[in-house]
């Protein structure tokens, strides 16, 4: 069984006469460094001269400043910057301060298992990474819960890593829901293959597909929409607050019945068979090159893929059908 970390397990006063600097401002760096505030740590942030975001963290009452400056300043630093940067802000901005017994963390193992970063041995390195969005982990810490997280501790030059790590959490409000200990390796390939197969690719893949399937049968393609795209979230919900069992149990006995007969056709030996090749790919490090290697040549595949499923037919029927429901536009 995996070991689980929760609020006595835990100890924010860890943290105490440390200061603690948030690189980026962005979905998750403005949750961290908020719900670290809230619970009493020395924060800082830092950003690129000239960022969108210094003003907004001067409103939230935050210290802010360049990446080297809050780098020279702080104990420890979460690097909470795009994988595809993190390695040049490290070596540009981060690296030259990192004196022996500092903390570095990161919320995806991306750039450490991959060795687009490697820190000096006289260092903590370590991971907090909340399994939610960062709004929702500012949402949820405001409503006075915390977003499960997972652990991991890459190098442990203090022997206190761990605590140091756990402290964190609990500040971010984790340890209310659990934090899971893992390893970057784990982290980062179960990450990379959950949303190429499921959760951005296969779901998002699935659901054009079956739209275009219901227009070229001759539909219309506002029901089509509404029976393959709008429905996700209601089914997902059930699914995320009660398991297979809460979601089969609450739709129709058709609905279910059709799910036991219907869906190995869809996702079928080859569908998983294609998935081992994906996660063959995350763990040979196929994937992190070809990332890593796209934004060297500025991302024209990349911005291509974006455009067209902009244009695609389910965004544009969705975005009509949307406008029509007040209670999204508050």
């Amino acid at each position: 069984m995996a070991k689980v970390y929760y609020e006595n397990n835990a100890d924010l006063s860890v943290l105490d006469g440390k200061k603690v600097g948030i690189i980026g401002f962005g979905s998750q760096g403005h949750a961290h460094a908020l719900n670290l505030h809230e619970s009493g740590v020395d924060v800082a942030v830092g950003l690129y001269p000239g960022s969108r975001s210094w003003d907004l963290v001067k409103e939230s009452g935050l210290d802010v400043g360049t990446v080297d400056e809050v780098a020279i300043s702080c104990d420890i630093i979460m690097v909470l910057v795009p994988d595809q940067i993190a390695f040049q802000v490290y070596k540009d901005h981060i690296e030259p301060h990192l004196e022996p017994g500092k903390t570095l963390m990161f919320a995806h193992g991306f750039n450490i298992h991959f060795d687009a970063i490697n820190p000096p041995p006289d260092i903590d390195v370590s991971m907090i990474a909340p399994k939610g969005p960062g709004h929702l982990v500012r949402r949820v810490f405001q409503e006075g819960g915390g977003v499960p997280a997972l652990v991991a501790i890459h190098q442990d030059a203090t022997e206190s890593a761990l605590a140091v790590a756990l402290a964190y959490g609990k500040g971010l409000g984790a340890t209310k829901a659990g934090i899971l200990e893992t390893t970057f390796r784990e982290e980062t390939e179960t990450d990379l293959f959950g949303e190429q197969a499921v959760l951005c690719g296969g779901i998002a893949e699935m659901a054009k597909t079956a739209f275009e399937v219901l227009v070229e049968a001759g539909y219309q393609p506002e029901s089509a929409y509404f029976e393959t795209f709008h429905e996700i979230k209601l089914i997902v919900d059930l699914m995320y607050e009660g398991g297979l069992a809460a979601m089969l149990s609450s739709v129709s006995d058709t609905a279910e019945y059709g799910a036991y007969t219907r869906g190995s056709r869809i996702v079928t030996p080859e569908t998983k068979a294609e998935m081992k090749k994906i996660l063959g790919e995350v763990q040979r490090g196929e994937f992190a090159r070809e990332w890593l290697l796209e934004n060297q040549v500025g991302q024209p595949h990349f911005k291509a893929l974006r455009r067209i499923t902009a244009e695609h037919p389910i965004e544009v029927v969705g975005s009509e059908v949307r406008s029509m429901m007040a209670w999204l536009n508050k």
